[in-house]
C-alpha cells in the first residue's frame, strides 16, 4: 500500500531497490543463522542480544540524525522540499557516488539536475547489512536503511521513504517466512492486527512526505528512533538480571522499564498527532495538487485522441 502511494507520488527508484534487494537476501540467511544458534543455545541469551543490539543501533542511529538535524536547521545552505540539496550531501556519499564501479544506478532525477549516480555493487553491500539486521532483530531494516540511504548513498529523503518501502515487502518478507515462519515463529493474528492499522498510517504518513521538507523528516525519523532506544535500554536491566551479569532489585527493574516504557509511547504519541495534524492542514493543498495531475492526465490524453 505504501509503495503504490510513493510511487505515484514519485519517491520510489526500482532500480535502488531491486540493488538493494540483491544484498539483503544473503544477509537475511546470515542472520537468520546466527539468531537460531543463540536461540538453541538459550532463548533468553537470544532475546537479551537483540535487545542489546536494538539499544546500540538506536542510540548511535538516532543521536546522529538528531545532530545532523539540528546542524542543518541552522545551517544558512538552502534545502529545498525534498533534502535533495547536493551541498548537503555528506563527504562519504561524495566518495561513493564518484566510483565508476559498473553498473551504475541512475536515481533522484526528479529532484536534481541531471540525477545521481552510484554502483549497484556498492547498494547491494549496504542491503547485506540491512538483511543481516532485519533477520537478527525482527524489522524491516527501515531504521537502518534511512541514514544508509541519506548519509551513506546520498539518495533525497523523498525518494528514500518510498524505495525503502517498497524493499521492506521482500526483505523482511524472506525472512520472516525462510528464518521463522517455517519455524512457528510467527504470531499471524497479532501481524493482521498491525497490518489492518497500518493501512491508515501508510496513508496518512504517505501523503504528508509531500507537504514536509525532507529536513524535517529526518527529525521525525531522529525522535522516533531515539523513542525506542529509551524503550530497549530501559528493557536491558531485566534481562541481565535474569541471566544473572548484573543483580538489582525487583522494584528498581520494574521501575525502570515502565519509565520507559511511558517516555516511548508519549513521544510516539505525540509523533503521531503532530503527523496528523500536518496532514489535516495540508489537505486543501494535496487536494489541489491532486487536481492539477489529474487535469494534467486528462490534457495529455486528449491530445492523444
Amino acid at each position: 500500500m505504501g509503495t503504490a502511494v510513493h510511487r505515484k507520488l514519485g519517491n520510489v527508484s526500482p532500480k535502488l531497490a531491486i540493488a538493494f534487494l540483491v544484498g539483503s537476501i544473503g544477509g537475511g540467511v546470515v542472520g537468520g543463522s546466527i539468531n537460531k544458534a543463540l536461540y538453541s543455545k538459550d532463548p533468553l541469551l537470544s532475546d537479551t542480544f537483540i535487545s542489546i543490539l536494538y539499544a546500540g543501533l538506536l542510540g548511535f542511529l538516532g543521536f546522529y540524525a538528531l545532530t545532523d538535524f539540528l546542524k542543518s536547521i541552522r545551517s544558512d545552505a538552502p534545502v529545498d522540499i525534498h533534502g535533495s540539496n547536493p551541498s548537503g550531501a555528506t563527504v562519504i556519499a561524495s566518495r561513493l557516488q564518484s566510483l565508476n564501479i559498473p553498473p551504475r544506478i541512475k536515481f533522484d532525477e526528479d529532484y536534481v539536475p541531471g540525477g545521481k549516480r552510484i554502483s549497484a555493487v556498492i547498494v547491494a553491500l549496504g542491503g547485506s547489512v540491512v538483511g543481516l539486521l532485519a533477520a537478527l532483530m525482527g524489522v524491516g531494516g527501515g531504521f537502518v536503511t534511512f541514514p544508509m540511504f541519506v548519509y551513506v548513498f546520498g539518495v533525497s529523503s523523498m525518494t528514500t521513504v518510498g524505495t525503502d518501502i517498497l524493499q521492506i515487502i521482500f526483505t523482511a518478507g524472506f525472512a520472516a517466512i525462510s528464518q521463522y515462519a517455517i519455524y512457528g515463529f510467527v504470531f499471524y493474528t497479532l501481524a493482521i492486527g498491525m497490518l489492518l492499522g497500518s493501512i491508515v498510517g501508510i496513508q496518512l504518513g504517505a501523503l504528508t512526505t509531500k507537504v514536509v521538507k525532507g529536513i524535517y523528516i529526518r527529525g521525525f525519523y531522529a525522535v522516533t528512533i531515539l523513542a525506542g532506544f529509551v524503550n530497549r535500554a530501559a528493557a536491558l536491566p531485566k534481562k541481565l538480571t535474569e541471566l544473572e551479569y548484573i543483580n538489582l532489585s525487583r522494584s528498581l527493574i520494574n521501575g525502570i522499564e515502565t519509565t520507559g516504557n511511558i517516555l516511548f509511547w508519549v513521544i510516539v504519541g505525540l509523533f503521531g498527532l503532530r503527523v496528523l495534524s500536518m496532514f489535516l492542514t495540508s489537505v486543501k493543498e494535496l487536494r489541489g495538487e491532486g487536481e492539477g495531475l489529474v487535469s494534467s492526465i486528462t490534457s495529455q490524453l486528449e491530445e492523444e485522441v
